[in-house]
């Protein structure tokens, strides 16, 4: 049985207080994706953008992120999964099933939070926390590296698969300025084994003194990492370009890297 790590009805929740200012990540993630697509050589008739924002994908047809999305085997030729992949209790079962919605040679297309986002937080909250009540809870979301994240393809049985990153900076006035906006982006913690209690006001303060000290530039703002990692492959077809067999090779790499005289 898949462990738990999200509660469902805490993130929904979350996700209506969100403002639409601080969902910047969100636009900037659709509009990464158009530029994207742009560059691929295909018309797409069919797609789908799983999203729990529709209101950026004008245009497509959108599904909410859950353990089981709606999604119809077979029906798409592009299946986005735009930054809610990090949520999931299963994110496997996830990639295999947006590669279930996918015809022969359909694209998958998914961007998450990597595992540096918030890094500079969530140092400043462990150790706040550690020494204020002496423990540690679980506050932040864990979040797999480029690593990981690019082997969920392979897994889900996507050919041609590809993983890339794009680290953002948002600089801003202090940590508290920073925990509210997330607030507005429905990404407060929604861990199944968060406190459910209030976080003390010793830690939060603690947390904020600590990242000014640590990272805060000349003006006094800090900042914080958004860590954007993009996956993109292709539901297998017998057109597609294979991998040559092991061994099959003719030259040698050392005989093509050997200067010539």
């Amino acid at each position: 049985m898949t462990p738990k790590l999200t509660d469902r009805p805490a993130l929904t929740r979350h996700r209506t207080r969100a403002r639409t200012e601080a969902l910047f990540l969100h636009a900037d993630v659709a509009h990464e994706t158009q530029e994207r697509l742009s560059e691929v050589n295909r018309t797409f008739t069919s797609p789908v953008v799983v999203t729990p924002f529709p209101e950026f994908w004008p245009g497509f047809a959108t599904v909410p992120d859950a353990d089981l999305l709606d999604l119809t085997d077979g029906a798409h030729d592009l299946v986005i999964h735009a930054l809610c992949l990090h949520w999931a209790d299963d994110p496997v079962g996830q990639v295999v099933q947006c590669r279930r919605a996918l015809a022969p040679d359909g694209l998958f297309m998914a961007v998450c939070f990597g595992g540096e986002t918030l890094r500079e937080l969530r140092a400043a909250l462990t150790a706040a926390e550690a020494e204020v009540t002496g423990g540690l809870s679980p506050r932040i979301l864990p979040m797999a590296d480029i690593r990981d994240l690019g082997a969920l393809l392979s897994r889900a049985g996507l050919a041609l698969p590809v993983a890339d990153a794009d680290r953002r900076t948002v600089r801003y006035r202090d940590a508290l300025h920073l925990m509210h906006d997330l607030r507005g982006m429905g990404e407060t913690s929604a861990l199944d084994a968060r406190p459910r209690r209030f976080t003390r006001s010793g830690v939060l303060l603690g947390a904020a003194a600590r990242y000014q000290a640590d990272h805060a530039d000349a003006e006094g703002r800090i900042p914080a990492t958004f860590d954007l990692v993009w996956l993109t492959g292709w539901a297998p077809h017998p057109g597609q370009p294979q991998p040559l067999r092991p061994g099959s090779a003719t030259h040698r790499l050392a005989d093509a890297l050997r200067p010539k005289d």
